[in-house]
């Protein structure tokens, strides 16, 4: 199977009312690599805290009691909640991403009258992903597993202004933390963008020296079973280039609401595909 993540991101400016594609070539640092990974380490230690029961497990127990209440009742009637995130050091500063942007999400639903088993099982289908969340991800494939271990590539497309082409594998490890949670956390292990997709072409740019669509990311999934049913969380965190000061006001809202869409395609086709078949 061809490798492919599809994914539209930014470069873009208006004139006259028309929007102009303008990206040119990225290249990825070290330091920038050495930012994000100080980023991911930080947010690793928080979610370390809530693995281990020293804090509510999932995001929405942990909010102030008004806001929880609300979260909650939107679950209940079918709801996606989603919010941005910030991670910032040990001193309550922010993390600085020299020539990248970080786009960190947290988002929950709720899956009614379906058990963590049944959830699990759903999510550890890597084979079929290209069924369960099409039209976003057009080819799956399971490259290999060890126990709870999985190593998986996927095809994605989410067509915005401008598309883009990334060959992407991942690592997902599951833990079942009691009978009634679970936490899954998944890492990109290769991301190379390809030019001229779908054409004879079709070749890999090298990787870090591409236009800097998706560089980094993590997706870390939190489920408990509530009763009969199932409450499913996803953090994604994502490294992407950084932009022109010029065009930041125009673009990084676009950019950043990239990660959300997709996060909550993910989180309500996964929900339709176990209520959909019963489990």
């Amino acid at each position: 199977m061809q490798r492919n993540f599809h994914v539209g991101l930014f470069g873009v400016a208006l004139f006259g009312g028309s929007a102009v594609v303008i990206v040119h070539a990225a290249e990825l640092h070290t330091r920038t690599i050495e930012a994000f990974d100080r980023y991911m380490a930080a947010t690793e230690v928080r979610m370390a805290t809530e693995r281990g029961g020293d804090v509510p497990f999932l995001w929405v127990d942990r909010q102030p009691e008004p806001e929880r209440v609300e979260a909650l009742r939107r679950l209940e009637v079918g709801e996606v909640v989603i919010e941005r995130l910030q991670t910032r050091d040990s001193s309550g500063k922010d993390i600085k991403i020299p020539k990248g942007m970080v786009h960190h999400w947290v988002g929950t639903v709720r899956i009614p009258e379906v058990t963590l088993e049944e959830t699990i099982a759903m999510v550890q289908d890597y084979r079929h992903y290209a069924d369960i969340y099409s039209p976003h991800i057009r080819q799956s494939a399971l490259l290999g597993r060890d126990g709870n271990r999985f190593r998986f590539a996927l095809q994605l497309h989410v067509k915005k202004i401008v598309t883009v082409v990334v060959n992407a594998e991942y690592d997902a490890v599951f833990e079942l933390l009691d009978a009634r949670r679970a936490w899954v956390p998944t890492y990109a292990t290769r991301i190379a963008e390809v030019e001229n997709p779908d054409t004879p072409e079709e070749r890999e740019k090298p990787i870090g020296d591409d236009r800097g669509f998706l560089w980094r990311l993590n997706t870390h999934c939190s489920f408990e079973q509530r009763d009969a049913d199932t409450y499913m969380q996803c953090e994604l965190v994502s490294l992407s280039r950084g932009m022109p000061f010029l065009l930041s006001a125009f673009i990084k809202p676009f950019v950043s609401g990239i990660p959300k869409e997709t996060l909550t395609f993910t989180l309500e086709s996964g929900r339709g595909h176990l209520t959909d078949s019963g489990g």
